[in-house]
């Protein structure tokens, strides 16, 4: 299953933006996005590539469907698992 990751972008450089996963900044393509990326907007990311701006509206519930995601106990919920890990992963990359 692959998982995209919400992020907000804190710098652009023509079609690649830095952008802060939950403290974590990571390079970005913005070849592919849906529509014009301004700073401050977030996104979400798939390997690498923003794929779709999170209209502001929905930022905070997107977030708070992570961060559920993440909280959730059960190991047989594949999606939350898969979370669980890239969430690992991030963390594991601020030391």
């Amino acid at each position: 299953m692959c998982l995209g990751i919400p992020g907000k972008v804190i710098g652009i450089d023509g079609l690649e933006a830095t952008v802060d996963f939950f403290g974590v900044t990571r390079k970005v393509r913005l070849d592919v996005v849906d529509e014009p990326v301004a700073l401050g907007d977030y996104v979400l990311n798939h390997v690498g590539f923003a794929i779709r701006r999170i209209p502001a509206a929905e930022v905070q519930e997107t977030l708070q469907l992570f961060a559920e995601l993440a909280a959730a106990g059960d190991d047989q919920d594949l999606l939350a698992a898969d979370l669980r890990a890239e969430l690992a992963a991030t963390q594991e990359g601020k030391k």
